[in-house]
C-alpha cells in the first residue's frame, strides 16, 4: 500500500501542486502559532511541552483518522494516506525556484537568477559571483529535496511499518517547519527556550533521515567519494545533519561546495576540504537533478519491495 500511496501522491503533486496558502498548511501554521502564543512562557520546561504538542497533535490526528477509516474501509484509509502524503511530500513545493534560477542562468541572465535566489531564500544575493550563486542553488536545492521528499519518506516508512499510517510524514514536516518558524523575531518572540527546544528536537528527528538521504545519494552517485566526504568533513559543511547531506552531495557529483575552514587543531588531508573538486558550473545543476531523480527511483524500488514483502508475509 505504501508504494502506491507515495506514487499517486507524487503524481498528483506534479500534476496539481499545492499553493503556498492552501488551507491545510494554513491550518497547521495557525496551530503552531496558537501553541507558541499560549505556552511560550520563556522557561525550558515550557519549550519541551510546546514542541511535542505542536508536532504530536497533528501527527496523532493523521494516525487516528487513518485507523478510524481502516475499520470501515481499507480503500478510505488508502485515500486518506494519499491525501496526507500529497500535502506533506513533493518537489513542487520548492522546485519552481530551482527551475526559474536554472532557466535564467542558462539564458545568461545572472541578475535575474540572483533576484530569484534572493526571493527564494529571503537574502541579499545581488553581489554574489556566478560560482557562489551556483553553489548556493545546489546547496539549498539539495537540502530542500531532503526536507520535502526524502526525509518525509523515511519517517513515513518508519511510522507505517510500526502501524501508525501516514503520521510519520506529518511528524517530520511539522518538526522541520518549527525548526524554521520558531526562531528569533524582531519582536523578541519566540523565547530562547522555545528556540532551543525546536532546534534540538529537529536535530534528533532529522538524525536518521539525513543519513538515509546521504546514503541514497552515495548509492546513485560516486559512492566512494560521497561516503569518504561524509565521514571526514560533514561537520564542516553545515551544522548538524545538513552537513551530512551536503558532504555526500559534494562527493556524489564531484563538485566543490563550501566547507567551513579547518580549526587550528585540524590537520586536513590534501583533499579533505574539497579543493581538488571543480567549482560549481552550470552543468552541475543538471547533475543535481539527475542525482535527486535517481534517488527517487531507488526509493520507489525499495518501497515496492517492502510493500511486496508485507503483502506476501
Amino acid at each position: 500500500m505504501s508504494f502506491f500511496a507515495v506514487l499517486i501522491a507524487l503524481l498528483l503533486e506534479q500534476a496539481r501542486p499545492l499553493a503556498y496558502d492552501n488551507p491545510v498548511h494554513a491550518a497547521l501554521r495557525s496551530w503552531a502559532r496558537t501553541v507558541r502564543r499560549n505556552l511560550d512562557a520563556g522557561q525550558v520546561s515550557h519549550g519541551w511541552v510546546a514542541w511535542p504538542l505542536a508536532v504530536g497533535v497533528p501527527a496523532l490526528i493523521a494516525g487516528l483518522v487513518y485507523w478510524g477509516l481502516w475499520t470501515f474501509s481499507s480503500v478510505l484509509a488508502f485515500v486518506w494516506m494519499v491525501g496526507v502524503l500529497y500535502v506533506t511530500l513533493g518537489f513542487r513545493q520548492f522546485s519552481h525556484h530551482f527551475s526559474e534560477i536554472r532557466q535564467a542562468l542558462e539564458a545568461g541572465d545572472d541578475a535575474t537568477a540572483r533576484g530569484k535566489l534572493a526571493e527564494w531564500l529571503r537574502v541579499d544575493a545581488s553581489s554574489l559571483p556566478r560560482s557562489e550563486l551556483l553553489r548556493q542553488v545546489i546547496e539549498h536545492s539539495v537540502l530542500a529535496a531532503h526536507r520535502h521528499v526524502f526525509g518525509v519518506l523515511v519517517c513515513f516508512v518508519i511510522f507505517w511499518v510500526l502501524g501508525l499510517g501516514p503520521s510519520g510524514a506529518v511528524f517530520y514536516r511539522m518538526a522541520e517547519y518549527l525548526s524554521r518558524n520558531w526562531r528569533q523575531r524582531p519582536d523578541g518572540t519566540p523565547s530562547v527556550a522555545l528556540q532551543q527546544a525546536s532546534a534540538q528536537a529537529w536535530q534528533w528527528v532529522d538524525l536518521l533521515p539525513a543519513r538515509v538521504t546521504a546514503l541514497g545519494f552515495a548509492v546513485v552517485g560516486n559512492f566512494e567519494e560521497a561516503v569518504a566526504n561524509w565521514r571526514s568533513d560533514a561537520e564542516r559543511y553545515a551544522p548538524g545533519s545538513d552537513g551530512v547531506v551536503l558532504a555526500a552531495t559534494a562527493g556524489a557529483i564531484n563538485v566543490r561546495l563550501a566547507p567551513q575552514p579547518p580549526t587550528a587543531s585540524e590537520l586536513p588531508s590534501e583533499d579533505s576540504d574539497g579543493s581538488s573538486r571543480p567549482e560549481p558550473q552550470l552543468a552541475h545543476l543538471g547533475s543535481v537533478v539527475g542525482l535527486v531523480w535517481r534517488s527517487v527511483v531507488l526509493w520507489m524500488l525499495l518501497l515496492a519491495l517492502l510493500t511486496l514483502a508485507r503483502l506476501l508475509g
